[in-house]
């Protein structure tokens, strides 16, 4: 087109090749709008005195970019190289491949959801995966909701609506999200009774807090803190105890919650929720996105009675999984039949356990191609680090770790390291590393594909 000649119409560039590849790829009604919004912003540009030299192969390259963007997911996958294992904002844990399986089955086909194929007969979504958690924690009876925040408030919402619960005031956690518990009580219909101070509850003090309106005792596994030095807290039995003696459930939230004791595989303890059980707890609630290794999920698993009127309550149908979510979920379970297996089928305890030799090798692979691709603007250094469990789980526990430390050849990071991050997070699969110490850390421990990060890196220039 000649400077000054009018644009084309949509109908003449609806007629070329590249808008029948388009339409072929993306569909009539988005490529016509696409080159609609195109056409408007050089008809906006003209009379503002800007460009005037814009030809037809132009504007449907335009449309092109327009298209892909528009059409691109938002969710996408991204490297994790910060060092945390079940990082909140990255999605937490990584799905086995049996429940990726699982829930591609789901998805391509109808299946019995709430169907019993025995009876012939409607059946409930709960008991897809109710057998596997009961044998797994020594419950008598479980139910899932959509995560753990979820399962407290149906559990108070059940058992103590109308009444007030009985908490240490050490407990009184709030985890991301503005996440809090006494909010989170109030919502459920419940009044909180706050006993014992910041640092040390006694049994004496459960004790003198119960009265006509007291519907339960509970106790809140600390998440993303700790407390030391002059601290006192009261035990499960020992809560069970006081609890039981007055005919109230005795209720603990562990948030990320264990179904194995982390300590067999060299990891840290976390409380392993039929150790819970069996120390007294009446209803214990975790996640099953955390620890456990499977999808965003509520878990609610203890006494029968109880979980009989939890699972009856209105809230339950609001709260429940979906079809998917319970595939995942069924699937996770069911790897741990097979405990010899988890340290490769679970991808969270894999990344946990992986040996610090395995990440120096990792490590020295990488090294020459990071710096060469960097060029000697930077420094590339292997390091050694710690890494972190993640979502609230050991917060004060380190995992030791390997990371490729990354800083400016001059010395002077000013805004370098800020800038190289960013950079990073740009590349097509974005690289999400940590910048600590005046050094950018690409901490391997979660890193599988050596090559992917290469190829990112090689787009930096």
């Amino acid at each position: 087109m000649k400077p000054g000649s009018p644009l084309p119409s949509v109908d003449k560039l609806l007629r070329s090749t590249s808008a029948a590849d388009l339409i072929a790829r993306y569909g009539h009604v988005a490529v016509v709008a696409a080159l609609r919004d195109v056409l408007a912003g050089h008809r906006a540009a003209m009379v503002a005195g800007g460009q005037a030299d814009v030809d037809e192969p132009m504007i449907l390259a335009e449309a092109a970019q327009l298209l892909a963007e528009r059409m691109a997911p938002h969710l996408r996958p991204v490297l994790n190289l910060t060092g945390t294992v079940l990082h909140t904002n990255l999605g937490r844990a990584i799905l086995p491949e049996s429940a990726i399986a699982h829930v591609a089955m789901a998805m391509r086909s109808p299946c019995n959801l709430e169907y019993d194929v025995e009876t012939g007969e409607r059946g409930e979504r709960d008991a897809l995966i109710e057998g596997l958690l009961t044998e797994l924690t020594g419950a008598e009876a479980a139910i899932a909701v959509n995560n753990n925040a979820a399962a407290v408030l149906l559990v108070l919402a059940a058992l103590a609506q109308g009444g007030e619960v009985v908490l240490s005031r050490g407990e009184l956690i709030e985890i991301g999200g503005s996440f809090r518990i006494p909010d989170v009580m109030r919502s459920a219909g419940t009044r909180l009774v706050e006993v014992g101070t910041t640092n040390r509850t006694h049994p004496a003090d459960y004790r003198n807090a119960l009265g006509p309106d007291t519907r339960a005792l509970m106790k809140v596994h600390a998440s993303n803190y700790a407390i030391t030095g002059f601290v006192a807290s009261v035990s499960e039995p020992e809560l069970a105890a006081i609890a039981h003696a007055h005919g109230l459930p005795f209720i603990v939230d562990l948030g990320a919650g264990s179904l194995i004791d982390l300590a067999s595989h060299g990891l840290p303890r976390e409380p392993v929720v039929r150790d819970v059980l069996a120390s007294g707890a009446d209803v214990v609630t975790f996640s099953g996105d955390k620890l456990l290794g499977g999808p965003q999920a509520g878990l609610i698993v203890g006494r029968r009675d109880l979980i009989e009127r939890i699972r009856r309550h209105p809230l339950k149908r609001a709260l429940r999984l979906s079809k998917i979510v319970l595939a995942a979920l069924e699937a996770t379970l069911l790897e741990y039949r097979k405990p010899d297996r988890l340290t490769q089928s679970l991808p969270t305890l894999r990344l946990l356990t992986r040996p610090v030799a395995e990440l120096e090798a990792m490590a020295q692979h990488l090294l020459p191609h990071v710096a060469s691709i960097m060029g000697p603007e930077w420094t590339v250094e292997a390091a050694a680090t710690e890494g972190q469990i993640g979502s609230g789980s050991l917060p004060s526990e380190r995992i030791a770790s390997v990371a490729l430390a990354l800083a400016p050849s001059s010395g002077k990071q000013g805004k370098s390291l800020a800038a190289l991050a960013s950079r990073l997070r740009s590349l097509p699969v974005p690289v999400i590393g940590r910048i600590a110490d005046d050094r950018l850390l690409l901490d391997l421990r979660c890193l599988e594909d050596t090559e992917c990060l290469l190829v990112q890196l090689r787009q930096l220039a």
